[in-house]
């Protein structure tokens, strides 16, 4: 079943969060049509290679007109109008920067991914509810509410002020022309009427110019509180989902809600920024005591000084974070003299900024980290924000080419950084800008998310690990101290984040059973889903009780393994995996003969095996375990075909395979046959096929059980035999020979 049609049935309330990540940057519609196409193509790797991504996106446009020709000979007028519309828009949006819309398609499919998995969960992780309460609040609809009301009153400011204008025009042209008559005219009953007009028209004035001073000062007052108390905890919470993003978690979204409300708080203040130089005008014309304007305008133009200040302090963010291209799932991890892009937008988008704000990055810029390595940034480090490499046409720019290169220090001075010391340590990626505008000059400065540097690419687990625990934890985003003293997390919060690394690593997350497996190996005791403490040591610097390795270096191993050898089998949901030795006994205690499992071994590193249960002669129930596969023999055969031709040559018998039912009753080919890399060949002669009269060779995998040996059971080995092959031994060597065969002492045990 395709990942599309898994999502379609979902319940309501998880179709409503996959409903929030599609919109015209990747239509529904699209996703649909060519769902299972869309699925095949590797958008991740293209995320990161223009060629793949240029070559993707042509081969999506022309999925899409064959889906036309189709709908067209069905004449579905809706449906033709809407697949030429969007083909039209895919086309114009993305014909200049293809990689945008890998980036997009790729995140689509980890976040259905992630809610999947989030789906077959019985109670939904804490992080996630706090983040999707945080998503829907009402305090982001009334932010949006209330900037819209902003820049209405900014608007009817802007007439009430063109009115005070108006208004201050005629009573300058009626007062110099009264000024102009002969001193006798001005005597007469008419010019004192003319007076008393005058007198009236400048008390009018002066109740206009305090209106509107009043009404300014209400539009101020609303956007600092607006700013203050509302906006800049909308950023917040958008920086903390973008640092859970970061780890697996839920796809973080809203970036562009925030672009317009930051753009729309910006023009309006500007607006009244303007009309209070207006006043200015007004005020050098026409002044006189207790002039509102002269006692309130200086003010009031200094709160909106500031507002802007901060405004724009605060709009300067780090859009993606940074991330080599090599690993894209491992963001903040960086190794030295690799490449790795960054993102950076400016929230504030205004068309008279285009290419007039140039950003500079830096390394460890005026921090003071806890290592003694220094480093500076080689590659492009200054580039200028524009609205054209965007997609959505946003004020940003991105980073593509800077590398990350070691300063040579004083000897001795990296003599106490170990490995595990080295992948602890935090530093951060600064930039600096400047922006002038309307006589505002004003300097930005931001930092990413703290990353780890290592030298070599053996420190990524660990890195990645100190990255997890770090973003789990900690929202102060320069707390680069933070592994001086690591505070724990609650084993709920620590689970959930573990699901999020199978999720959004290898497209299927864990369910309760297997979370609970692995909450037992850290506790070594049966866990429940409480708030329990684990420490980071724990986590990943102390070893399992009796093993040589951590608990993050067996589980990041397993993600390696599953990520190069079984990932369809695994995001097809056919591997438990997680599951101790005596929880799989129980469950296949009472399932029929030739029922297997398959789990990931919890004593080497990156292994996997399978159980599967049979009954002796006398009813007794057995149960078998081969030997673990690691990534060196899973290279030699794939796994899918190691099932397939697995035999067990049981003393005097025949090899026979013993697998039958995936657990708990699924047959092993109807399971597994799609994966099959090609079915076991028919008996053929030497002359009769191959090459040179040889007769094809394959491996089979074989292992040997002797009931009435005190030995321990033997492990699986790989032995050069094709079926063709084993059909022709049969036909001339008894089953002892065979064996014996087997047992010789040229066959590895």
């Amino acid at each position: 079943m395709s990942q599309w049609s898994q999502v379609q049935q979902l319940e309501i309330k998880f179709l409503e969060q996959v409903d929030q990540f599609y919109d015209d940057n990747f239509p529904m519609e699209v996703r649909h049509l060519l769902a299972q196409w869309i699925e095949s193509q590797d958008w991740e790797a293209a995320s990161n290679n223009e060629p793949m991504a240029t070559i993707l996106l042509q081969n999506l446009l022309i999925q899409l007109d064959e889906q036309l020709d189709r709908v067209s000979q069905e004449k579905n007028l809706l449906l033709i109008h809407n697949l030429k519309r969007i083909r039209k828009l895919l086309q114009g949006k993305y014909h200049g920067n293809p990689m945008h819309i890998a980036v997009i398609i790729s995140n689509c499919l980890r976040e259905e991914r992630r809610i999947l998995a989030a789906a077959s969960m019985p109670v939904q992780g804490p992080l996630e509810k706090q983040l999707q309460n945080s998503v829907v609040s009402e305090r982001q609809r009334n932010v949006e509410h209330k900037v819209s009301a902003i820049k209405n009153s900014a608007q009817m400011t802007e007439q009430d002020v063109k009115y005070l204008e108006d208004l201050q025009e005629e009573f300058d042209f009626r007062y110099k022309t009264m000024q102009s008559l002969e001193q006798g005219d001005k005597n007469s009953i008419l010019m004192k009427q003319e007076m008393v007009m005058l007198q009236e028209m400048l008390n009018t004035l002066d109740y206009k110019r305090k209106e509107v001073l009043s009404k300014m000062t209400q539009v101020i007052n609303e956007s600092d509180v607006l700013m203050n108390n509302m906006l800049l905890e909308e950023l917040l919470d958008w920086k903390r989902r973008q640092q859970i993003a970061c780890i697996g978690g839920p796809l973080h979204s809203g970036l562009d809600q925030l672009q317009n409300c930051f753009t729309l708080l910006a023009e309006s203040l500007f607006q009244v920024r303007r009309q209070l130089e207006k006043l200015d005008e007004l005020l050098t014309k026409l002044t006189y005591d207790g002039d509102p304007i002269l006692l309130q305008r200086p003010h009031l133009l200094e709160r909106v000084n500031f507002l802007l200040y901060n405004l724009f302090r605060s709009s300067f963010v780090i859009e993606r974070q940074p991330c080599m291209p090599t690993h894209p799932q491992r963001p903040m991890v960086l190794k030295t003299l690799i490449q790795f892009t960054v993102k950076l937008r400016l929230l504030i988008k205004l068309p008279e900024l285009n290419y007039q704000i140039r950003v500079k990055a830096t390394i460890d810029k005026n921090v003071s980290t806890i290592s003694n390595r220094r480093f500076v940034l080689c590659g492009t480090h200054v580039k200028a924000m524009n609205m054209d490499e965007s997609a959505n046409g946003s004020l940003s720019v991105e980073f593509r080419h800077l590398q990350p290169k070691e300063m040579k220090s004083s000897a001795g001075s990296k003599g106490n950084e170990g490995p595990q010391m080295v992948t602890e340590e935090l530093h951060s990626i600064s930039f600096e800008t400047q922006v002038s505008l309307y006589g505002l000059t004003i300097d930005l400065e931001t930092s990413s998310l703290p990353v780890v540097m290592i030298s070599n690419v053996s420190q990524l687990p660990n890195a990645w690990a100190s990255i997890i625990w770090y973003n789990l934890l900690s929202k102060d985003s320069q707390n680069l101290a933070f592994f001086n003293n690591p505070p724990t997390a609650t084993l709920s919060q620590f689970l959930e984040v573990l699901s999020w690394q199978f999720s959004s690593y290898v497209g299927r997350g864990l369910n309760s059973e297997q979370l609970n497996m692995l909450a037992e190996k850290l506790m070594g005791q049966q866990i429940s889903y409480n708030d329990y403490q684990l420490s980071w040591a724990k986590f990943c610097k102390e070893h399992l009780p009796g093993k040589s390795f951590t608990f993050w270096v067996w589980l990041e191993a397993i993600l390696d393994l599953i990520k190069k050898h079984i990932l369809p089998l695994w995001i097809d949901g056919y591997i438990m995996g997680f599951v101790s030795k005596e929880k799989e006994r129980v469950l296949l205690r009472d399932k029929m003969p030739g029922t297997f499992l398959l789990r990931f071994s919890e004593s080497n590193l990156g292994g996997i095996t399978f159980t599967w249960v049979d009954q002796s002669e006398n009813g007794e129930v057995r149960f078998h375990s081969v030997e673990p596969y690691n990534k060196g023999r899973l290279t030699a055969l794939p796994f899918a075909d190691i099932l397939r031709d697995y035999k067990v040559i049981l003393a005097d018998n025949v090899p026979e395979n013993p697998l039958k039912y995936l657990y708990p009753d699924i047959p092993k080919d109807k399971a597994f046959g799609k994966y099959y890399s090609c079915q076991p060949n028919e008996v053929s002669r030497p002359t009769e096929g191959g090459v040179k009269g040889y007769v094809p060779a394959v491996f089979i995998p074989i292992s040997k059980i002797l009931y009435d040996s005190t030995d321990p059971h033997s492990p699986s080995d790989l032995l050069p035999m094709s079926p063709s092959v084993y059909a022709v031994l049969r036909e001339h060597l008894s089953p002892t020979v065979i064996e014996t065969a087997l047992s010789s002492p040229y066959s590895a045990d």
